[in-house]
């Protein structure tokens, strides 16, 4: 099956080779802007992997023409930051096929929406079926060049669903051999929900800041940075998260119950759950707080928790207090950006039982 993976950040090679080595004929694209990561897979004709995942994966194609990568692919991986979802959708717009299948991957926060939005598709078409995963697959990084190492490949606790969810089935039918682990959501509501970055990035990088400054990242930012204080301030956050999936009729699994489940943690705590996780050891914090674990966790992250909640009638007093406050610390005001939000996915005005009708 011929499969295009759209970005080659370490979440795209990781797909990409993954897809590879399960027989697929795979195409990886990334925008001119980044060409170093799509260069030394050209040089190598693949990409070598090592830890969990161990091997070489043939690329048949990478390069920045998204027409050539996309034609005639069954399915389209789009793997990137909330940020990159939107462009990667307009590219994608002139050259998709009826009957192809666009998974992004994480959704992070209403992702097939937003991809669907540029992309000109409206909500429940199915001629395209457009999905998303409620986290990446993988915990990886990419370690020299035309390489990865990947310290996990999740075997539990990773959902997919498709807008609309009728679309569900086919989509994850046709990762399974990839995927076999990966389960149905209800609904994208439930996946977009289920994404528990905003929900520890933030906060972690929120209590650590003047470390990071300090530093330039020169600790390890869960063993490091998670205390207990820190963990009672991931533990609100979580359950506001939790009380909007109730408002919206889709289960929310706490985040270190789904960290446990995933293999990432030793036990499901709000605290020595995330900093002696034998998935998070090792891992640097940023170097500096001009980063994705705010311009990405907190503008389109929990800047879209605050307006669904809001939208359901759901008070988020902890989600709104670290939006402003990092507004502050970044001279930047994420609420008025809007970068994601209810509103820009077409979707504000709607209750929770219309949405729910309109996403079945």
């Amino acid at each position: 099956m011929k499969m295009a993976i759209l970005g080659a950040g370490n979440g795209g090679c990781s797909v990409a080779f993954d897809c590879a080595t399960h027989g697929h004929h795979v195409s990886l694209f990334d925008f001119e802007a980044f060409p170093d990561n799509i260069r030394h897979i050209q040089e190598n004709s693949g990409i070598h992997a090592e830890g969990e995942l161990k091997g070489f994966g043939a690329i048949a194609y990478a390069g920045h023409d998204i027409e050539q990568a996309i034609n005639g692919a069954a399915v389209i991986f789009v793997v990137g930051p909330a940020y990159s979802t939107r462009p990667f959708a307009e590219a994608c717009k002139p050259y998709l096929q009826k009957g192809q299948i666009v998974i992004v991957c994480p959704s992070s926060c209403g992702g097939a929406l937003d991809f669907k939005n540029g992309a000109g598709l409206a909500v429940r078409d199915e001629d395209i079926i457009v999905a998303e995963t409620s986290t990446l697959p993988y915990a990886v990084r990419i370690s020299g060049p035309g390489k990865i190492r990947v310290f996990l490949k999740l075997k539990k606790g990773l959902l997919l669903a498709a807008a609309p969810a009728s679309s569900t089935a086919q989509a994850l039918g046709s990762i399974q051999d990839i995927y076999p682990a990966m389960a149905a959501a209800k609904n994208v509501l439930q996946t977009s929900l289920q994404n528990g970055n905003p929900v520890i990035h933030p906060t972690i990088t929120l209590l650590n800041t003047a470390l990071i400054e300090r530093t330039g990242g020169d600790f390890h930012f869960y063993e490091e940075g998670v205390t207990p204080a820190v963990g009672r301030l991931i533990k609100a956050v979580d359950q506001e998260r939790i009380a909007i999936g109730r408002a919206l009729g889709v289960e929310v699994i706490p985040d270190p119950e789904l960290g446990y489940v995933q293999g990432y943690m030793k036990e499901p705590t709000y605290d020595k759950g995330y900093s002696e996780a034998p998935g998070f050891k090792g891992i640097k914090a940023q170097s500096k707080l001009d980063y994705r674990y705010f311009n990405e966790d907190v503008g389109y992250g929990l800047v879209f928790l605050q307006k669904l909640g809001e939208q359901v009638d759901v008070d988020t007093p902890c989600i709104v207090a670290i939006i402003r406050l990092v507004s502050l610390l970044m001279e930047r005001d994420y609420l008025a950006e809007a970068k994601r939000t209810m509103e820009s996915l077409g979707l504000s005005g709607y209750t929770a039982e219309e949405l729910e009708q309109l996403l079945s």
